[in-house]
């Protein structure tokens, strides 16, 4: 078998054990590895490397490699969960930089941070104010977490004794044109709800590429961009369009309709929306 074929093979499989490897860690970010994960997680890319050029080497060592060193810091973290001073051990402890408004700078040489590093992510937080600071602290992962003093934060209902309802998180109900029936069913709202919801902007689901809803029943919507287009091009026409519809639509129900009273109605508002379409086509 050619070398540079072996290569390719061995590329893929170990880019397969390396991301179940990747997965045994869990869903910690990057920047959230401990020093113990990311010496670790260096030392596996680099025996995956090896592995791949080095055509001599065995390939299921290199897998039973990477295979110890991920076991390790999986075996740490169920360890840390059960032990403070493992957590510690393995994952470091925060070091406060400001207390009570004064900086400590012992705390700063013990982290090898200069002043300028710190005001630097002070700067992150958007606090450019040395004195606006009471309490700073260096996490583990290197984010520094800051506590503004009282009178610095930003005032909040509850500073002002208002009682207000409790936010929700917006409900995604269109994607690419799509109705997300399981997403309305969360909120308990219909379908019809919904394109009613639509119609009254004279907009269609089709034309929809993100719709969201509030938690107060508030439509936010995101169209395809040559809807837009036509919309700022022509607004005219795009109402036309939409009364259009409208009427075919009522047209539909008139023909459909169980009983006569039914039927009237529909064709009476199917004539109404004729003669808006008649008085547009003067515009």
């Amino acid at each position: 078998m050619p070398e540079w074929l072996i290569v390719i093979i061995r590329s893929i499989f170990m880019l397969i054990a390396l991301f179940f490897a990747t997965k045994m860690l869990g869903k910690k970010q990057i920047s959230q590895l401990s020093f113990f994960e990311y010496v670790v997680g260096i030392t596996a890319g680099s025996i995956g490397a090896e592995v791949i050029t080095g055509l001599d080497e065995s390939f299921i060592h290199g897998v039973l490699g990477i295979g110890a060193f991920i076991s390790l810091p999986v075996l740490a973290d169920r360890l840390s969960l059960k032990s403070k001073k493992l957590r510690d051990f393995f994952e470091g402890k925060g070091t406060v930089f400001i207390q009570n408004g004064n900086v400590l700078e012992e705390s700063l040489k013990k982290e090898k941070y200069t002043i300028d590093e710190l005001m630097e992510l002070l700067r992150k937080k958007d606090v450019f104010n040395l004195s606006d600071v009471e309490f700073a602290i260096l996490e583990p992962t290197g984010d520094l977490n800051v506590l503004l003093k009282r009178e610095k934060q930003p005032l909040t209902p509850s500073d002002m004794h208002i009682a207000i309802n409790p936010l929700k998180e917006p409900c995604l109900v269109i994607m690419d044109g799509n109705i997300m029936n399981g997403a309305l069913d969360s909120i308990r709202k219909s379908e019809e709800w919904l394109r009613g919801e639509l119609e009254k902007k004279s907009v269609r689901v089709e034309d929809v590429f993100i719709c969201q809803i509030d938690s107060h029943g508030d439509l936010s919507l995101d169209l395809y961009d040559h809807i837009r287009m036509e919309k700022q091009q022509d607004p005219i026409g795009f109402i036309k369009a939409a009364l259009e519809r409208s009427k075919a639509d009522l047209d539909l129900f008139a023909l459909s309709a169980s009983n006569e009273e039914g039927m009237l109605l529909y064709k009476k508002n199917s004539d109404k929306l004729k003669q808006v379409l008649h008085s547009l086509q003067q515009v």
